[in-house]
């Protein structure tokens, strides 16, 4: 069955995992994607483990599914004016450079729009042009340290020492923001039948995404209390210890309190005004955790499993990352799936994480070499093999010829 994108051509310039990831998952959802690289590649090509050669690597395959790959050298004329012969046949183009970049290129919105006006042109990159910062460049750990990731880190954690979370997280909220954002912008053109242009900034998608929660008090002004949200900061929020492990378990609304409460045999702590309601639980957070903690200890993972799996009260097992390999929900549910790679042999491959009931997403290509597909997509371009040909000789493109 065609996915919801099915018919939708995106051609890509991006790397690193910001806008593999996001265009992956138009791809996923049945979107064409033509992934367009320099000479040298997708940096990502050589990050993490490998089989044949340096430019498959782990976190390479892991963001470049259902793409096909050509390669053209953006600095020369050849392959500027090969470029836009993919984008005036494109309803998508998504690309991560600098906006001034893309000026020097000649690839901005105006340029594109002037050979293809229906084009959805998504830029996504550090900061909106809006603001002074417009024209840095950003990678994750920056956009972590000035959205206030880091030191929110260092609130939690209580030492005073910013700190990054251990996952690209910018990369990965901003290119879910950039999916939302080519969808919504594609639905308004089959209504309007007009094309836009669109800009997904890191900083901004960040910040979006951090304080839905954590404005708190800075939700008034003048400011009711500080930024940040108190349960999610208290010092003792973290798995609870086990006679022989780690539990995630959370008694968040009054009627889950009365559950674990009549669980560990504490009626007292029903009525107890420290916790009797939720409001007055997240005002003695710590209190409320050092009793928890208490009581964990009191039995084993697998008993507490036992008594709570039967009850409303929100809890899970703590996995490690190699756990979630072998997690028997994720088993079940078909999450990852087997493929036998042309040159790298066996590979794992998470599924899409929507399920669709009429336009599934699915994965139909894997992660393509360097070039793969570069004759084929100049070909669909309209340059003849002897054009191609010459393309190949002068370094405008490459061909992996798989």
């Amino acid at each position: 069955m065609p996915g919801a994108l099915d018919g939708i051509k995106v051609v890509e310039f991006t790397s690193v995992v910001l806008g593999p990831w996001a265009c992956q998952m138009l791809g996923d959802m049945g979107a064409d994607v033509v992934k367009v690289e320099p000479p040298a590649g997708d940096t990502n090509r050589n990050l993490g483990p490998y089989r044949e050669t340096g430019n498959m690597c782990a976190l390479y395959m892991t963001c470049n599914r259902n793409k096909r790959s050509i390669v053209l050298d953006l600095k020369s004329d050849k392959g500027r004016e090969a470029a836009f012969k993919l984008v005036s046949g494109a309803d998508v183009m998504v690309h991560n450079f600098r906006p001034t970049a893309m000026e020097k290129l000649g690839l901005d919105y105006d340029a594109v729009k002037a050979v293809n006006p229906d084009i959805i042109y998504c830029a996504t990159y550090g900061f909106s042009r809006k603001g002074r910062y417009g024209n840095r460049g950003a990678l994750d750990d920056g956009i972590q340290a000035v959205s206030g990731l880091s030191m929110l880190m260092a609130r939690a954690i209580g030492d005073g020492e910013p700190r990054y979370l251990p996952t690209v997280i910018a990369d990965k909220t901003t290119g879910l923001t950039v999916v939302n954002a080519v969808c919504a912008a594609l639905f308004s053109r089959e209504r309007t039948g007009k094309g836009q242009s669109i800009e997904v900034p890191m900083f901004e998608s960040t910040v979006s995404f951090l304080m839905a929660e954590h404005q708190w008090g800075q939700t008034f002004e003048p400011a009711m209390g500080t930024a940040g949200y108190a349960r999610l900061l208290a010092d003792n929020r973290k798995p609870y210890k086990t006679k022989d492990g780690f539990i995630s378990m959370l008694p968040y609304w009054d009627n889950h309190w009365k559950t674990f409460c009549g669980i560990i045999k504490r009626p007292d702590m029903i009525t107890d005004p420290r916790f009797d309601r939720m409001k007055n639980r997240l005002v003695n957070i710590n209190e409320m955790h050092a009793q928890i903690s208490a009581a964990l200890l009191e039995r084993t993972t697998d008993e507490w499993v036992t008594a709570l799996e039967q009850t409303n009260v929100p809890f899970m097992v703590v996995n490690t990352l190699d756990d979630l390999i072998d997690d028997p929900h994720l088993v079940e549910s078909g999450y990852w799936q087997m493929f036998d790679h042309p040159t790298e042999g066996k590979i794992r491959m998470g599924s899409a994480p929507y399920n669709f009931s009429e336009t599934p997403a699915s994965i139909r290509r894997l992660p393509p070499h360097l070039g793969e597909h570069s004759r084929e997509i100049l070909a669909e371009a309209g340059y003849s093999p002897e054009e191609v040909a010459e393309m190949l000789k002068n370094g405008t493109t490459r061909s992996a010829d798989i």
